[in-house]
């Protein structure tokens, strides 16, 4: 499983780069050909490659939902390489979620060599998820739609399934000027900077933090040369909700706001990408769990609800039967310091072998 993992990770796949991605939805194949006998089909929408094998050919009652791009541009390996040493594995993607990923096929492996049945489970592998999902968000809910257990293969931190997350929303708030010479006449230009410095505190007052509402300003652009008043500038804001009523409130408001600088125009792209996922969706499947782990003798899971979003907001939102973070324990996520835990890997892709075989049905 390391050799396998190691070999996702050396490929490199930013969820920008399609090409990339592409080429990682190829080693993907390969490798559940090669390590289940699967003949996968690949997806590809709007120049995403997406990756599926069912099995059997009744509608999946069991989906493993997984991605393989990450937030880490071709060229992180020369600073941070793929490494198995003093028990951990280090890399880009390692935790988020490429060893989840290669647990998925493993877990399947474990449970064809046992001869269970695997008519009804489906793999899905989607090749945009780091980037709110917008080619894959379809067709997750299409392989979902008749699911008894989506168990999605996000790592946790600590080992903690996740049972309850906040939905996200995701916005580009824009400011047009006028350009003019900064030094001859700055009186002619309507300063974007300015107008969108004057938005920024009405853009973070939307939080409501004693609801669980996040509404924070993130990456910044603008202007043009350092004597020239900037015509344009953008921010992105980032936007987290425990309720679609909150998603709604701040999407509103985000959508009516308006610049006090003569001259100056507010435009606002974007909007809710993934709802909240309610701990309804995931609690009888938690339960399972805790009784598959009793069954197997391997540690409790412990429960944990968490603002990131993943795919798995689109099921549960959905309401179908959802149960989170059951890929790699480590930390890290999108940081310089992503690690997953060596020792926690057999136990948990054991545990996820068992689920897969509680609700599929057949032998232990």
């Amino acid at each position: 499983m390391i050799a396998d993992t190691r070999r996702l990770v050396e490929t490199e796949t930013p969820s920008s780069d399609h090409t990339a991605v592409a080429q990682g939805a190829r080693d993907i194949v390969d490798l559940l050909n090669e390590r289940i006998g699967a003949e996968p089909e690949t997806i590809v929408i709007d120049g995403v490659t997406h990756v599926r094998v069912r099995f059997g050919a009744l509608a999946p009652k069991v989906v493993l939902l997984t991605h393989q791009d990450t937030v880490w541009p071709r060229g992180t390996l020369d600073r941070i390489p793929f490494s198995a040493q003093n028990g951990l594995l280090r890399g880009p993607g390692v935790f988020d979620m490429l060893t989840g990923l290669v647990m998925s096929i493993h877990a399947t492996s474990i449970l064809a060599e046992t001869g269970q049945n695997l008519e009804g489970l489906s793999i899905l592998i989607t090749g945009d998820e780091e980037v709110g999902s917008t080619t894959s968000s379809q067709l997750i809910l299409e392989e979902t739609a008749e699911a008894e257990a989506v168990l999605v293969l996000e790592a946790a931190a600590e080992g903690a399934l996740k049972v309850a997350r906040k939905g996200t929303s995701i916005y580009q708030v824009e400011v047009k000027g006028k350009a003019a010479h900064a030094g001859l006449e700055p009186e002619k230009g309507v300063n974007a900077g300015v107008a969108l410095g004057m938005l920024l505190p009405q853009i973070a007052a939307l939080a409501k933090p004693t609801l669980g509402t996040t509404v924070t300003p993130t990456v910044f652009s603008g202007g043009s040369t350092q004597n020239t008043v900037p015509d344009r500038g953008k921010v992105a804001v980032d936007v987290r909700a425990v309720t679609i009523a909150e998603q709604e409130r701040v999407d509103q408001a985000l959508h009516s706001l308006n610049s006090d600088v003569p001259g100056a125009a507010v435009t606002v792209h974007g909007g809710i990408n993934r709802p909240p996922m309610p701990c309804s969706a995931a609690q009888d499947l938690f339960e399972r769990a805790v009784s598959v782990a009793d069954e197997l003798g391997v540690d409790r899971p412990e429960s944990a609800e968490v603002g990131g979003g993943s795919d798995g907001n689109f099921t549960a939102g959905a309401g179908i039967p959802t149960l989170d973070g059951m890929g790699a324990a480590g930390d890290g996520a999108h940081a310089e310091h992503e690690h997953v835990i060596i020792a926690q890997i057999p136990p948990r892709t054991a545990l996820l072998a068992g689920m897969i075989r509680s609700v599929l049905g057949g032998s232990e």
